[in-house]
């Protein structure tokens, strides 16, 4: 079984804002949902702490996730599954409460901070000598900036441990148009990219529009990764990128990480419509081989899976129920005449590359 880094879990948030016990058996999660009703993925999670274990996931990027949106609140329904509320103080608070739950779990032993290279390295060389014993490494990961106040506030986060922000998630934030629209960053999203750039914070370009991607790729001169991302070239959505923005990419050392949500993996997908044999996982090998073909080596592609964020097995790809499922992607590559190297590369040695490289010290 080969050691999985993931670029993309929003472990906290489902745990929050779901209600989620990430700590059980992800068989005794999905028992105790199925009476619920309040999300077509009750009962159909895919991620847990045990069940990452089980995978041999040794790492990931863990989010925090709040929007300031106040005209996306629901008149009605179950207000916590709410991604969105009325400013970005309360998102920024809301923020804060996630990364509580995360403190509490490395409290237990279950997981780990990773905030610099000495860290990372210390960890890996844990988790291979030992993996039952060591807790699953995190590298704290912020989905959209709106808990980010402001530019000034970037520090105090940076201070927390965070150290990889998408500016922007869905729509237009203080900082950036995101999925769903297009158009610039804003004043304050270049001064945000700008003290990025000071802090030593990472960029990650998942979720912007066209226009705001290219000035972010312009303006900010720092490391850049994607880490939930597919191939417009296969599934021409927005959200996907274009050849040309992975090249780009390519261009500046990022690592680019394959998601699982289907409507990213097969054209035309209609939520709660589309039945989940449309696609396969085969469709993720596609994405992940697209981006090693446009870079000419797997040096740059990735795992950011994005299981469980928002959706559960209804919205992924057959061949895949759970997250210890990844490891299948190892015959999938192989087939395609990936090397056991290569394979290793995009399971966790193309991230753990970059962070040693753009981590502090």
């Amino acid at each position: 079984m080969r050691i999985i880094f993931d670029g993309h879990l929003d472990l906290s948030w489902n745990a929050v804002s779901w209600g989620r016990d990430i700590t059980l058996e992800l068989d005794e999660l999905n028992a105790g949902e199925r009476v619920m009703t309040d999300h077509p993925a009750r009962g159909r999670a895919t991620t847990t702490l045990p069940e990452m274990r089980r995978g041999a996931i040794a790492a990931c990027q863990a989010t925090l996730l709040a929007r300031a949106r106040p005209e996306g609140r629901p008149a009605a329904g179950p207000a916590r599954l709410n991604l969105d509320f009325a400013n970005q103080e309360i998102a920024s608070a809301t923020a804060r409460g996630q990364l509580a739950y995360y403190e509490l779990l490395e409290r237990r032993g279950l997981l780990r901070r990773i905030r610099t290279v000495s860290q990372l390295d210390d960890h890996m060389a844990r988790w291979t000598a030992d993996p039952e014993k060591t807790p699953i490494g995190y590298i704290l990961a912020m989905e959209g900036a709106d808990p980010i106040v402001d530019v000034a506030h970037a520090e105090a986060w940076w201070d927390l441990g965070l150290r990889s922000v998408n500016p922007v998630h869905y729509g237009q934030n203080r900082y950036a148009v995101g999925t769903g629209g297009d158009g610039p960053l804003t004043p304050d999203g270049r001064a945000l990219l700008k003290e990025f750039g000071r802090l030593g914070m990472i960029l990650d370009a998942t979720h912007l529009s066209d226009t705001s991607f290219f000035e972010a790729l312009d303006v900010f001169d720092g490391p850049v990764l994607a880490s939930h991302n597919n191939c417009r070239a296969l599934v021409p959505e927005g959200r996907q990128f274009s050849d040309e923005q992975i090249r780009l990419l390519i261009g500046r050392g990022a690592v680019i990480g394959a998601a699982l949500d289907a409507w990213m993996l097969l054209t035309g997908w209609i939520r709660g419509q589309t039945p989940r044999d449309a696609v396969s996982l085969d469709a993720v090998a596609d994405h992940i081989d697209h981006v090693c073909q446009l870079a000419g080596n797997a040096r740059h592609a990735a795992i950011g899976s994005d299981l469980d964020g928002g959706f559960g097995t209804e919205q992924v790809p057959t061949g895949l129920d759970r997250i210890s499922e990844l490891q299948k992607l190892d015959g999938m590559l192989a087939a395609r005449g990936y090397s056991a190297a290569d394979i290793d590369a995009i399971f966790h040695g193309n991230w753990l590359r970059f962070f040693r490289e753009h981590l502090p010290r």
